[in-house]
Order: structure tokens, then C-alpha cells, then sequence
């Protein structure tokens, strides 16, 4: 049984387009020779991995095994080549995952870090959520990740970066409202009706339900904004409630000047923001290097107060 690994890439990327048409153009062949080489596998392999369909196709039971193993082959070359690409420390090539809730807060401080640390640092970076970065962090496709700890997942090294706390965001008639009686305001006591969220699958949504000790059935409000920037701009107009973590506050306040927020009294609610990695990927120092650069430039955003109808009051000189 001769099996090549451009084979197993050919198979993997057939499995993720369900298509031979995308498939070929995932891994630039053309569909009749993505197609031949399959058809390779299958014979060596001495079975029938894929069911061929009008305009797609379907993975077989022997598919689904068979694209297990090929995940874990090909994620143990990458570790491998890794061995020599970063044995000199934070250099060379770096592919870095980042979650929507933290990326365009963290990266526009982190990234000029970054740079100025090392000019030869090719960081390629891919925003998503957490269970898809997490897919391509065991496959091999990224060698890092920024996501909220703990990720319950095994096989992982997690390094915590910084402690970002929850704000609630809204409208200043509605801060105003809350702030009157700041001894009663906790988690556990905004009405469910009031609150508004991520789209299902965005973890933000899972932590604020959490610390709300809710379900998402328990919220009433039919919304699927798949942004923060979007929230912030509903509930300033007096659309609701939500949470707004805290490496997002500066550039959500100067982005919506008319959101007022409030920070809740002690214990605050919070997430920890982690950097994670493959155990079996060498570390050689790059890994402990990015996260410290990381760790810093989340402490940059991290702001002491509030914006609008929740901020203390400025002391004129």
C-alpha cells in the first residue's frame, strides 16, 4: 500500500468542499486529476471512501475513518517541519487564530509589537470562532490560537494572557437608570427580555448566558447579530441590553459615542483570554514570546472606567 500525502490533502480538501469542482481549486489541480488521484487512494486502500453525487458528494462510513486518520497524518507532518521553522524562536512563518470578540481589539496593538520585535516574522492570522479554530489548530492548518480559556479540549497547551471583564452596554437613559442603584446591579438580575446577544455559536454569547446563570431559550429578543459593533449600535438606540467585554470598550465608545456602559460590582464578571497550542508542536521559545507580547498589548486596552452615562465624572481644572 503505496498511500502519498498529497493523496490524504486531495481526500481532506474533497471532505471539506463536498465537492470535486472546489476541491481542485482548494488544492490548484485540476478537477480530472484530483479526481484520478481519489480514485488512487480508494484502490490502495481497497475501499470506497466517497459516494459520488449530481452535484456534490457524500462520505462513506470507511470515509469518515479514513478522514480521522488522514487529519492526524498530515497535523503530525506540520509538527514536524515545525521542529526546524521555528527552532529559532518567534521567526519565520506563524499562523495565529484569533476569535471575533478579541481580534479587532487585540491585533491593532498587538501586531505593530510584533513587527517591531522581529521584521522577519511572517504572522498570518485567520479570525473565527472558537470551534472551528480549534478543528484547524488539531489539524495542523494554524500553530496557535487566541480563544477564552478554558477550551476543554485535549492535547493543548494553555498559556492565560489577561482577564477581560463585562460591562454592560446600553442606552444612557437605561445606564442612567441602573446606575441610580449601582448595589443591586448583578448578573443574575437583568431581565431576560432586555438582553441582547451574539448569534448562536459565538462563545461571548455562552459566557454572558453563564454569568447570567441562563438559558438561551430564556431570552425572548429573535436577534442574530453577528457582531459586536452591531449590538453596541442597538442598544445605544435603546434597543436592549448587552455585554460588552472590556478590550472592546475604547474602540466601541469612540465608535458608538451615543452607548453609555456600567461595570457591575465585585466579584466583576470575566473571561479569561488564553493563547493555545498543540503539545506536540515544538516550542523553542516562540510560543512563550508571542504570548507575552500578546498578554501586553491586552493590558494596553484595558481601561479603568467607562464611556457615556456610565463614566465618573470628569474633575475640571
Amino acid at each position: 500500500m503505496n498511500i502519498t500525502l498529497k493523496q490524504l490533502e486531495y481526500f481532506i480538501a474533497l471532505a471539506e468542499a463536498r465537492n470535486f469542482g472546489r476541491a481542485a481549486a482548494l488544492v490548484h489541480v485540476t478537477q480530472p486529476a484530483l479526481s484520478v488521484q481519489i480514485r488512487e487512494l480508494e484502490d490502495r486502500l481497497g475501499a470506497k471512501l466517497v459516494e459520488r453525487q449530481p452535484r456534490d458528494i457524500v462520505l462513506t462510513p470507511t470515509g469518515h475513518d479514513v478522514l480521522r486518520h488522514a487529519k492526524r497524518v498530515l497535523a503530525g507532518m506540520r509538527d514536524l517541519q515545525d521542529v526546524t521553522r521555528l527552532r529559532d524562536g518567534l521567526s519565520g512563518r506563524v499562523t495565529l487564530g484569533v476569535i471575533p470578540t478579541v481580534a479587532p481589539y487585540l491585533l491593532p496593538m498587538a501586531l505593530p509589537m510584533l513587527r517591531a520585535q522581529n521584521v522577519n516574522l511572517d504572522l498570518r492570522v485567520r479570525e473565527s470562532r472558537t470551534e472551528r479554530l480549534m478543528e484547524e489548530l488539531q489539524n495542523g492548518t494554524l500553530d496557535a490560537a487566541v480563544v477564552a480559556l478554558p477550551t476543554n479540549v485535549a492535547g493543548l497547551i494553555e498559556y492565560p494572557l489577561f482577564q477581560d471583564r463585562f460591562l454592560l452596554a446600553g442606552s444612557p437613559d437605561q445606564i442612567s437608570a441602573l446606575a441610580a442603584a449601582p448595589d443591586k446591579l448583578r448578573p443574575t438580575t437583568i431581565d431576560p427580555d432586555r438582553l441582547l446577544l451574539l448569534e448562536e455559536g459565538h462563545c461571548l454569547s455562552d459566557q454572558a448566558l453563564e454569568v447570567c446563570a441562563m438559558e438561551r431559550s430564556a431570552t425572548r429578543v429573535d436577534l442574530s447579530a453577528s457582531s459586536l459593533a452591531t449590538l453596541c449600535r442597538l442598544v445605544s438606540e435603546g434597543f436592549g441590553l448587552t455585554f460588552l467585554p472590556e478590550i472592546a470598550l475604547a474602540s466601541e465608545c469612540r465608535a458608538v459615542p451615543d452607548m453609555a456602559t456600567l461595570r457591575f460590582q465585585d466579584p466583576q464578571p470575566a473571561r479569561v483570554i488564553g493563547l493555545v497550542r498543540r503539545k506536540s508542536s515544538a516550542g523553542d521559545g516562540w510560543f512563550e514570546k508571542l504570548a507575552e507580547t500578546l498578554a501586553d498589548a491586552g493590558r494596553e486596552l484595558l481601561p479603568a472606567g467607562e464611556c457615556g452615562a456610565g463614566r465618573p465624572p470628569r474633575i475640571k481644572s
